[in-house]
């Protein structure tokens, strides 16, 4: 019983054994690493740069008024569509004191310089009836009569411009109404009725009475770095996006590209323009900014990888393609066009390849 036991024991142990050392083994054995393939995809490269800005009208203008004084009536609201010599306000002129006391003294002038020149006349009309004096003497009564009627007519002409902006000739308060001169929509009113405003002149630009555009034919003005401007040229296409309308691109066409740059930000900066192209139903508010992507080089159904795959030793590009399962080769290859992720590939690979995914490494923190 005794000898059974320990043969038990034995066997046990030398199961034990065994099994160790083959745990320890298999353990110490490197598993075969699985690594992840592409491959090349049929695809369209762009290669672009973005330019950011706003959209604006083309044509926008600022509306000033021809004369000083108070705003008498407003005829138009933000968002309303206008046509070129429609009323936008009416001025009421606060005249100057000493203009207008020149004017009225001038008026009076006139009226005794016009009643001594008809006295004058009447009495050289009865010589002349009764054949006293010749025609020719007469004549020089009959047109100094006739010059100090139009001096007094425009005297008072001149005092009641000064008073009320208009003339009798005139029958309409031109100089008073502020009218539009342009075609397209009412952006902004900054004024209210009671407001004084000033002429345009030339020690002042004039207060603005209504900002005027024709929203129908929009332009992007943005700004591009020296680093890139010198890649674009004008005539090229660009993709718009707008932040405030997320579901919409619009196609623009480069027509503009500053010839001197601007100091901002530490960096030298070119003013750029592009016609915004607008499809029928499509508005645009003034002001939106938006992100122009200019194209700079473009490929259409090309074969290309993503840039991760690569490898490089040298000057030369290689990519490692699996040749049977789990073994790979490299393969050096010739790339074209890059867009930043994906890269044309022009020689070397077949559709049908499978390319091992380089793995990389991050250090922990």
């Amino acid at each position: 019983m005794k000898t059974i036991l320990k043969a038990v024991v034995g066997i046990v142990i030398l199961v034990v054994f065994v099994g160790t050392i083959v745990f320890l083994y298999q353990k110490s054995q490197k598993k075969p690493e699985v690594f992840e393939t592409r491959t090349p995809e049929v695809t369209t490269i762009i290669k672009k740069t973005v330019a950011t800005g706003s959209v604006v009208p083309r044509r926008e203008i600022e509306i000033k008024p021809k004369v000083s004084g108070i705003i008498e009536e407003l005829y138009v609201e933000p968002g309303q569509m206008i046509r070129r010599g429609e009323k936008i306000a009416r001025i009421r002129i606060i005249p100057n004191m000493v203009s207008m006391n020149a004017a009225e003294s001038r008026v009076n002038r006139a009226r005794i310089s016009l009643d001594n020149a008809k006295t004058e006349f009447e009495r050289y009309s009865d010589l002349l009836k009764n054949k006293v004096i010749a025609i020719s003497e007469f004549q020089k009564y009959e047109l100094a009569y006739k010059t100090a009627k139009e001096e007094l007519a425009d005297a008072e002409n001149n005092l009641q411009l000064i008073k009320e902006g208009q003339t009798r000739k005139a029958g309409e308060a031109t100089n008073t109404l502020v009218t539009s001169t342009l075609d397209g929509m009412i952006l902004a009113v900054p004024v209210e009725v009671g407001r004084s405003v000033i002429e345009s002149n030339t020690f002042n630009d004039g207060t603005t009475v209504a900002t005027v555009a024709d929203m129908g034919e929009m332009i992007f003005k943005g700004k591009l770095d020296e680093t890139e401007v010198g890649k674009i040229r004008e005539g090229m296409p660009l993709i718009l996006t707008i932040g405030a309308i997320e579901t919409d691109k619009f196609d623009a066409l480069l027509e503009h590209i500053s010839p001197k740059g601007v100091l901002e930000n530490g960096a030298i900066q070119f003013e750029i323009k592009a016609e915004v192209k607008l499809k029928e139903g499509q508005f645009i508010r003034s002001g939106y900014s938006a992100n122009a992507d200019i194209v700079l080089e473009r490929r259409d159904s090309v074969m290309a990888i993503a840039e991760s795959l690569l490898q490089f030793r040298g000057d030369t590009t290689f990519v490692e393609v699996e040749t049977t399962p789990g073994l790979f080769e490299k393969r050096t290859i010739k790339t074209g066009l890059s867009d930043g992720l994906n890269i044309e590939v022009l020689e070397g690979l077949k559709k049908e390849d499978k390319i091992k995914v380089v793995k990389t490494f991050t250090t922990g923190q």
